[in-house]
C-alpha cells in the first residue's frame, strides 16, 4: 500500500521513507495542489554513501494515478537499478511536462529528494518516453545546472532552440518503427548535435513500435551504462 504524505506532513516526519522499495507519495505545491509522486530507494541505501539521483517523467496517453510510479517500476527502475540511485517518478499535473505548473511540479519533488536523501549532485539523470522523453528535452535545457545526463526516448524535441539542446551528456533512443514519433527528425537531430560537438549518443531500435515501451529496457540499460562512464572522474 502506498503512503500518502503532505508537504506539511513532511515537515514534522523529516525524511521521506528509506527502505529499500518504491514508495507512493504526494506533496502539496503551491499554485499547482497535490502532486502523486513515486520514490524507489534502492536496496542497501547508505545515507553516508551519495547516491545517483534519477528523476522519471512518464508519457502520455490515458493515465491512473501514480503512473509516474507504474511507469518506473515497468520500465525505469529494471534497466537503471544498476546505477543504485534514488528514482523520483511525478504525475505529470497537466498535459505536458514543459508547462509552468509541471515544471513546477517536478522541482518541488526534486528538491524533496534532495533534502531527504543524500544525493551526489554531479549524478543527476532526467529521462522519459514520449511526451515524458519531450520533456525531459525541456527539462534538461531549461535546468542544465541540475542535471548531468539525459535520456530521452522516443521523443520530439519539439520546438526547442537547437542550441539549447543536449548541454549535458545525452542518450537518445528511437525506434525505426515508431508510428508516433518519426524517426526521422530523432536521428537528424542526433547528427545535427554530434556535428556541434555535444556529448550525444544516438541508438537507433528495430521493431519496436511506440506502444511498446516495456520492450526498451535492455537499451536503457545500456544507456544508463553509457551515462555512468560519464560520470567518472
Amino acid at each position: 500500500m502506498g503512503v500518502l504524505i503532505s508537504l506539511g506532513l513532511l515537515a514534522l516526519l523529516g525524511d521521506l521513507p528509506t527502505s529499500a522499495g518504491l514508495h507512493e507519495l504526494a506533496l502539496d505545491v503551491p499554485q499547482v495542489g497535490q502532486v502523486l509522486y513515486g520514490v524507489s530507494v534502492p536496496r542497501g541505501y547508505n545515507p553516508n554513501t551519495p547516491a545517483p539521483l534519477v528523476v522519471v517523467l512518464h508519457s502520455g496517453g490515458q493515465r491512473m494515478r501514480y503512473y509516474g510510479a507504474a511507469f518506473t517500476r515497468l520500465l525505469v527502475e529494471p534497466a537503471l537499478r544498476d546505477l543504485h540511485p534514488i528514482i523520483v517518478a511525478p504525475d505529470c499535473p497537466t498535459n505536458a511536462w514543459s508547462d509552468q505548473a509541471s515544471d513546477a511540479a517536478v522541482m518541488a519533488v526534486v528538491e524533496e529528494a534532495l533534502r531527504s536523501y543524500t544525493i551526489d549532485k554531479r549524478r543527476v539523470l532526467v529521462t522519459g518516453f514520449s511526451m515524458g522523453g519531450r520533456g525531459t528535452w525541456f527539462h534538461a535545457s531549461r535546468h542544465a545546472d541540475l542535471y548531468t545526463a539525459a535520456i530521452p526516448m522516443a521523443a520530439s524535441i519539439g520546438d526547442l532552440p537547437p542550441e539549447s539542446l543536449a548541454p549535458q551528456p545525452t542518450y537518445i533512443i528511437h525506434s525505426r518503427n515508431d508510428e508516433v514519433v518519426p524517426f526521422a527528425p530523432a536521428e537528424r537531430n542526433a547528427r545535427a548535435l554530434e556535428r556541434a560537438g555535444r556529448t550525444v549518443r544516438f541508438e537507433a531500435l528495430d521493431d519496436f513500435t511506440h506502444f511498446e515501451m516495456f520492450r526498451y529496457v535492455d537499451a536503457l540499460r545500456r544507456a544508463g551504462r553509457w551515462v555512468a562512464d560519464r560520470w567518472k572522474p
